[in-house]
């Protein structure tokens, strides 16, 4: 055999030899890469469901809120004519609006001031206790209402109006009903005329809280008055009137 024949097959072998690494060594690699893209498949087919989850428990929860809001915001006033609209998203948020009157304002016929032209006053003398007059006033309106706390009585030409007896100051003021009455005494006069400035008046006014004024007529001749002229607080009995 020649040295160009070893040569030659020396050569073909280490070719075959060559061809053969390079084929076991592209397998290998063709092996790696189809695993990878095989892991990365997987992994993302794992993570789907997951978001998928999520976004289930998302919409879940917004369901719930917007079921909250509308049971929230169904929800009519029973005060009035209130209603409660819910706003949208599931806030849980309601504006409630009502229509409800009470402005506070007083009915016809409640209790207001008695009047001069619906209260009638009269004056009567008594025999007892002396020196006495018996203030009665009348309602002779169609509603109730309620006197002053006294009679500022002014007789004749007094500039000023007598004191109170503050002991006859009762628990309320005296209210009267359509037709009902209230009573005031008045002290004319010392009884021993141990008081000065004695005269004798024939006429008396009676103020009432509306700004309105009563005359009332005395009894025939007038009466005696003098510096113990004093009134008791409007009664709703005679009784504690003529104390």
């Amino acid at each position: 055999m020649s040295v160009r024949t070893v040569r030659t097959r020396l050569f073909a072998a280490s070719t075959v030899a060559l061809a053969a690494l390079a084929l076991t060594a592209c397998e290998g690699g063709s092996d790696t890469g189809a695993d990878s893209p095989s892991s990365s498949t997987t992994a993302t087919a794992e993570a789907k469901p997951s978001t998928a989850d999520s976004a289930g428990t998302s919409g879940d929860n917004g369901s719930n809120g917007t079921d909250a809001q509308g049971d929230k915001g169904g929800s009519s006033g029973s005060s009035g004519a209130g209603e409660n609209n819910g706003t949208a998203g599931g806030s849980g948020n309601g504006n409630e609006k009502g229509s409800g009157n009470d402005s506070g304002t007083q009915d016809k016929g409640t209790l207001g001031k008695c009047s001069a032209s619906a209260v009638k006053i009269t004056a009567t003398e008594v025999e007892r206790p002396v020196n006495h007059l018996l203030l009665t006033a009348t309602n002779t309106g169609s509603k109730s209402c309620y006197l002053p706390a006294y009679p500022q009585a002014k007789f004749g030409e007094a500039q000023s109006v007598p004191p109170v007896f503050e002991e006859t100051k009762p628990q309320a003021v005296t209210t009267l009903e359509p037709g009902k009455s209230g009573y005031a005494g008045v002290l004319l006069s010392a009884a021993d005329g141990s008081a000065g400035n004695g005269h004798t008046v024939n006429t008396l006014t009676i103020p009432f809280g509306d700004g309105s004024i009563a005359t009332v007529s005395l009894p025939s001749g007038g009466v005696h008055v003098d510096d113990a002229l004093q009134v008791t607080y409007w009664q709703s009995t005679m009784d504690n009137a003529l104390y």
